[in-house]
């Protein structure tokens, strides 16, 4: 799956169905198994079976990468809008040994009640013109003393994390019109690429309590000296591609609320990533997930 630079803003409508393979090939990329171990182990700490809600479920990838270090018991609960994404989720899950539902529903409309022990979120605010509405249906939909989670991204912070064997992260990174463009699509659409460090502060706005937040500790390593499929596989998901026709990429930035000199800079920088980011060039990148979590007092 080949990205750019402002592949970040927000899609405009639903358009999730069509990116089943991209979520199956991009969730690896964002965290290391033992982690998550550690999380559901030693800073949640549960014990006993739970009951999950994932809000935006997808085909229940984040089911698949907690459920298998949850107590014995757990059930999950997936709501996604998309009518692809909850068949390939109920066909998926029909063949693992977990207890699972799925309900195709538009994710602030969808009757829940207030029985779950915990609801969580994968990487669907920064989508959302309307994450703090969002996150209040995921509060409503826990017990009292029932817990919150998001894992969201930093875009930003994301993009500053990666590093391309002998080049300059500044010529091809340029952090500020990037930061801007972010903003800019965020007081536009609401749809904020930059959530992930906002939610901390979104979770006490709405009331929860004992809030915290953690970043995974997954960085990938593409080296070109190892020639195996993995390696190919990884080359894929963080492969950026040619920006373009110049004129079209700058017109559509300047439309989202960057100068032409800012426009201009980042196409430049697009272009080069473009050109050095090849198989033979070694890079190191760290997604940076923010995960936050907060306990619902009623």
């Amino acid at each position: 799956m080949t990205r750019t630079i402002g592949e970040c803003e927000a899609v405009e409508s639903y358009d999730w169905d069509e990116k089943m393979g991209y979520l199956r090939r991009r969730m690896s990329l964002y965290y290391n198994d033992d982690y998550i171990a550690f999380l559901v182990k030693s800073v949640w700490k549960w014990e006993t079976p739970v009951r999950i809600v994932d809000f935006g479920c997808g085909y229940g990838q984040l089911g698949f990468m907690m459920l298998p270090h949850l107590p014995e018991g757990s059930t999950y609960t997936g709501i996604d809008p998309g009518a692809r994404q909850i068949g390939a989720a109920k066909e998926l899950y029909a063949h693992l040994p977990w207890k699972a539902e799925f309900i195709r529903a538009e994710l602030t409309d969808a009757d829940l009640g207030s029985a779950f022990d915990v609801a969580v979120s994968h990487a669907v605010l920064m989508h959302r013109s309307d994450p703090l509405q969002l996150l209040a249906k995921m509060a409503e939909s826990v017990k009292d003393g029932g817990t919150v989670i998001c894992y969201e991204p930093h875009g930003c912070a994301s993009m500053s994390s990666y590093y391309f064997d002998d080049v300059l992260s500044t010529e091809v990174m340029p952090l500020g019109p990037l930061q801007k463009l972010h903003e800019q699509d965020a007081l536009r659409t609401g749809k904020d690429a930059n959530i992930g460090m906002k939610l901390p502060v979104y979770f006490s706005q709405l009331g929860l309590r004992r809030i915290e937040s953690r970043i995974s500790d997954k960085v990938n390593y593409y080296d070109p000296a190892q020639d195996s499929e993995e390696t190919r596989a990884l080359f894929s998901n963080l492969q950026f591609e040619c920006p373009g026709q110049e004129e079209d990429f700058i017109q559509a930035l300047i439309e989202r609320g960057l100068t032409q000199e800012e426009a201009e800079r980042l196409y430049i920088a697009e272009d080069l990533l473009s050109q050095v980011n090849t198989p033979s060039i070694a890079f190191a990148h760290a997604p940076s997930m923010k995960i936050t979590f907060g306990t619902v007092v009623r």
